[in-house]
């Protein structure tokens, strides 16, 4: 027995040390006021979108959103407040956030690839949850979750001159999990970072757990342990739209689906054999642009 191992208080405390230290990025005044409005009993949509329209980058990407195909508003959106209103606030908040989370890294080079994939991921993983109503698993929060899934990743590059190399060992390793390729050589790794600031930018727990324990492969096959089952679908169904996206564009290559695919499939109740039929439907929303 080590008599000198850290309590698991000290480890709490040196992973919370080292991620202060990577410097995550503090949720921007922008989003805070829109939240604070947003949950208000009664939210004052004008003041929302006078929020918004405070940065023009910002309105314009939301008004985006709110025409892509993925969320099929029937009429053309051509204001903040249109977006606002035919989005519903709680997809809207989700949908700024995201918005907000790729224009926080402009330092970080090459990245452009990386925000489109995590983007089809968030769509396809939403449009899952639709095609899969009985999985109780909002098309919202999986779109949320897609999108925020690997947001550590960002982090540590900006950080860690190392983590490039790092991060195409880990995309490589076919027999680890992909955060014990990080924890051997870092002082964290990104679903430790990507769930603290998910908190900090006030993603819902579930979301928040799903993003610490993506990679995880003894808790997505759990049946009674946490995190919630919530959180384990969320794993499973972007894991699952990062698979299909991967066979039919062969971009942003892992070897997850070796590791995960067999939980998340049996997680979703899907059969192998769907597979095939699963991956035609998929297909348009995987081409479709954002």
């Amino acid at each position: 027995m080590n008599l000198h191992a850290p309590t698991p208080t000290a480890v709490d405390q040196m992973v919370e040390k080292a991620v202060i230290d990577l410097g995550i990025p503090p949720c921007p005044a922008i989003l805070n006021r829109f939240m604070a409005e947003a949950r208000k009993d009664e939210p004052d949509y004008q003041r929302l979108a006078s929020i918004i329209c405070s940065d023009v980058s910002l309105s314009a990407s939301l008004v985006k959103t709110a025409n892509s195909p993925y969320f099929g508003a029937r009429q053309r959106v051509r204001s903040v407040n249109d977006a606002l209103v035919i989005l519903g606030l709680n997809i809207a908040s989700r949908a700024v956030a995201g918005i907000i989370l790729r224009k926080s890294f402009p330092t970080v080079p090459n990245m452009e690839r990386f925000w489109d994939a995590s983007s089809r991921f968030a769509r396809v993983s939403g449009w899952l949850a639709q095609r899969f109503g009985s999985l109780e698993l909002a098309p919202e929060d999986a779109y949320t979750y897609g999108l925020f899934r690997d947001c550590g990743i960002p982090v540590l590059l900006k950080r860690l001159p190392s983590y490039e190399s790092v991060l195409h060992s880990a995309n490589n390793e076919t027999g680890l999990d992909f955060t014990q390729i990080e924890d051997a050589v870092l002082p964290t790794n990104h679903a430790i970072v990507g769930c603290v600031l998910a908190q900090s930018w006030w993603l819902p727990e579930e979301i928040c757990l799903a993003i610490r324990h993506h990679h995880d492969r003894s808790v997505l096959a759990a049946t009674t342990s946490p995190p919630p089952l919530l959180s384990r679908k969320l794993v499973a169904v972007t894991q699952l739209a990062e698979h299909l996206v991967q066979q039919q564009l062969g971009i942003s290559r892992t070897q997850e689906w070796g590791k995960l695919g067999a939980s998340c499939l049996n997680l979703l109740d899907i059969d192998e054999s769907q597979m095939e039929t699963l991956a035609l439907e998929a297909a348009p929303v995987i081409a479709a642009d954002e």
